[in-house]
């Protein structure tokens, strides 16, 4: 069924931000169970003072868009890996999360809910809808809360960089680190993001895009950016990508692995030492909200690994986007059964 009633929007012009879009869904676990959610126009929730995500940062999200195909389908992508990954990070910090069947229910409500904001097809933009789990029942001692509410709100969004599919540059942040070894780095937990803030708001201080972290152990190995997974591709067709328990499991990034070995490339996930920057043809950063970011150049201890001396996306960065979002789009087969449609 094609959207009815579609809003009033610059939907070329959008902004990778808020903007109010109509209903979002709440569903309260307590008592041992989920209850059957509530339809909002709230943008607001009353929260008690001592609520664990408040004190103890019992706080988690996931992020996934949705996109109109040209035939006119609503089409979702991969929502059971983003329910997976609320679950993996409700483990991490002792938070019940959604069912897998719970978590698809709720993104299906809320999208058919905010139909009307789903952007047209041809406009880059998409629907990005915000899962969030968060502890509201009350603990002053430091103990898992007794009550947890699942939030699915949803936003019209354009392109993450307002330039779009550009490159930009990184430098490697060796003050900080993103995450300790053994910690809640894999999971998607608000306080991981609040950790990296600084590190990025230093890195455009200076002119670069983001910034790019090392293990946190000893310093010697590639790990992640603020906010993306970093890959990096080898003159003679190689996907590399760092494997540690402290990197977010990218979506993105492992929907990229299938793709890049279909078309030819040997994929690497593994440990990757510093030095090996210098052997990329080129690299880049990849999530849900600009998809693949293309890397211009890396600032390391001084000096800059430049891959891209024109500024201009590569070959191989925009070979991987064209493939991934052709099938998020509808405009290819899906023989993988990523997307599933969503009847609006």
């Amino acid at each position: 069924m094609p959207i009815r009633d579609r809003v009033d929007l610059d939907w070329k012009s959008l902004p990778f931000g808020y903007l109010k879009a109509g209903i979002n869904v709440r569903y309260v676990w307590r008592d041992g169970k989920w209850d059957e959610g509530v339809e909002s126009e709230d943008e607001y929730m009353p929260m008690h003072i001592a609520a664990t995500s408040l004190h103890y940062g019992q706080a988690a999200f996931e992020g996934l868009k949705i996109y109109e195909a040209k035939d006119g389908r609503v089409l979702s992508f991969r929502v059971e890996e983003n329910a997976k990954r609320m679950q993996h990070s409700g483990r991490m910090m002792m938070m019940e999360a959604p069912p897998s069947q719970l978590f698809k229910s709720a993104v299906q409500r809320v999208v058919r809910a905010n139909q009307r904001y789903i952007p047209p097809y041809g406009t880059g933009a998409a629907l990005y809808v915000r899962p969030l789990l968060i502890g509201t029942g009350s603990r002053i001692g430091v103990r898992p809360a007794d009550e947890y509410t699942f939030l699915v709100l949803t936003v019209p969004v354009g392109p993450y960089f307002k330039s779009g599919f550009t490159p930009t540059k990184l430098i490697v942040d060796e003050t900080r680190d993103r995450a300790a070894p053994q910690g809640m780095g894999s999971a998607k937990a608000g306080g991981n993001y609040a950790a990296g803030m600084c590190g990025t708001m230093e890195a455009k201080s200076k002119g670069y895009g983001e910034a790019l972290y090392l293990d946190a152990r000893e310093h010697r190995y590639i790990e992640e950016l603020g906010a993306a997974n970093f890959f990096g591709i080898t003159p003679d067709k190689r996907y590399v990508t760092p494997k540690s328990p402290a990197i977010l499991r990218s979506i993105t990034n492992m929907s990229l692995r299938t793709l890049a070995a279909d078309m030819g490339y040997s994929v690497e996930e593994r440990i990757v030492p510093v030095e090996e920057l210098t052997q990329f043809a080129e690299a880049g950063a990849c999530g849900t909200a600009a998809v693949i970011t293309p890397i211009e150049a890396i600032l390391f201890r001084g000096k800059e690994i430049i891959y891209l001396p024109d500024g201009k996306p590569g070959p191989h960065c925009t070979a991987l986007y064209n493939a991934l979002t052709a099938l998020q789009f509808g405009d290819a087969p899906d023989k993988y059964s990523w997307t599933e449609e969503i009847e609006v």
